[in-house]
C-alpha cells in the first residue's frame, strides 16, 4: 500500500488541528442484482462523492439494460442520486478508485458551536428525524457522561456505543428506530450511527448520517458513520470502531438513513445477489 503522510493545519481559530494526514488510494467493487415484476422508478446512489477530502481517480459503471438515468444532487449537494425505471432484471456494477486526503482528527480536542454561530444548513441536524429522536436520550447522556464537554462527549458517546452493543444483522429492520436500537444493545452500522446521532443531538450537537465505504468493514457491505458539527465543521465518527476518517469514502449525507439509503424502489424489487469489495490499493 503507498501511503503518504504529511503535516496539515487550519487557520488560526478554523476548529481544524495540526496533525497527520495520510494520503490513501481505495478501492471499490459493488455488484447490484435486482428483478421486477412491473416496472418501477428507482432511486439509486452509489457511487463515492467528488468533494475536497476525496477524488475519484478512475471510475467505471455498467447496467444492463441501459437506463435512461435523469442526474440529481444529493442532500446538501454532496455526491449525486439517479433516477430511472426498472423493467425486469437490473444488472448493476460499479467500479472506483477514489483517493481520499482526510485527517484523522482527534475528536476529545474539538469544542462544541455555539448555538449562535450554528449556519443555517447545520441547524436543521439538531431536529428529530425518521429514526433519530434526541428526546429520548435526554436522561441516559447527562446521566452516564456527566458534563463532558464537546469532541469528549461525543468520544465518550461513540465508545459507550461500540463496547455495549452487538452487531447484529438479524437486529434490526427498515422500521427500527435509534430508540430501539438503544434497547436492544444491538444493530448493525446504520443502527450504531443512528444511537450517536440521536445522542449527539439531544446535547445540542448537531449529527447527521453518512453513507460509505470503508475498507475494514465486515461483513463487506455498504457502512454507514455519523458526522457531528465541531468546532465550525463536520467530522466523521463510527461507532462501529471499523473505519477511521481517513479511509471513508462518503456517498452522501442525510438527516438518517431515510435521506440517504443507496437504492430506492417505487414497486416491489427482489434481490438476486447484492455484494461490496472495499479495499486500500497495494
Amino acid at each position: 500500500m503507498k501511503t503518504t503522510i504529511r503535516l496539515v493545519g487550519g487557520s488560526s481559530g478554523s476548529g481544524m488541528l495540526q496533525g497527520l494526514e495520510r494520503i490513501l488510494l481505495i478501492s471499490i467493487h459493488t455488484h447490484l442484482k435486482y428483478s421486477t415484476r412491473e416496472p418501477c422508478s428507482l432511486l439509486l446512489q452509489i457511487e463515492a462523492a467528488q468533494e475536497d477530502t476525496q477524488r475519484c481517480e478512475a471510475n467505471l459503471r455498467t447496467i444492463q439494460p441501459d437506463i435512461d438515468w435523469r442526474v440529481i444532487a444529493g442532500e446538501e449537494d454532496i455526491g449525486f442520486r439517479r433516477w430511472g425505471v426498472v423493467d425486469g432484471t437490473f444488472d448493476c456494477t460499479y467500479q472506483a478508485q477514489v483517493r481520499v486526503e482526510r485527517p484523522d482528527v482527534q475528536l476529545e480536542t474539538l469544542r462544541a458551536t455555539d448555538f449562535g454561530t450554528l449556519p443555517n444548513d447545520v441547524t436543521k441536524f439538531l431536529m428529530p428525524s425518521r429514526y433519530c429522536y434526541p428526546e429520548d436520550f435526554l436522561e441516559f447522556v447527562p446521566r452516564q457522561f456527566g458534563s463532558l464537554p464537546g469532541g469528549r462527549l461525543i468520544a465518550g458517546m461513540s465508545n459507550w456505543i461500540k463496547d455495549h452493543f452487538t452487531y447484529d444483522i438479524c437486529a434490526s429492520s427498515g422500521s427500527t428506530t435509534a430508540t430501539d436500537s438503544f434497547n436492544a444493545r444491538a444493530g448493525v452500522c446504520r443502527d450504531y450511527a443512528h444511537v450517536l446521532i440521536a445522542m449527539s443531538r439531544s446535547v445540542g450537537i448537531p449529527a447527521r448520517l453518512v453513507s460509505a465505504y470503508g475498507p475494514n468493514v465486515l461483513p463487506q457491505d455498504f457502512h454507514a458513520v455519523a458526522e457531528v458539527f465541531l468546532d465550525g465543521y463536520w467530522h466523521l465518527v463510527d461507532p462501529t470502531g471499523m473505519t477511521q476518517a481517513s479511509e471513508i469514502v462518503r456517498i452522501g449525507v442525510g438527516r438518517d438513513a431515510a435521506d440517504v439509503s443507496f437504492m430506492t424502489s417505487y414497486g416491489y424489487m427482489e434481490m438476486i445477489k447484492q455484494s461490496v469489495q472495499v479495499s486500500r490499493i497495494a
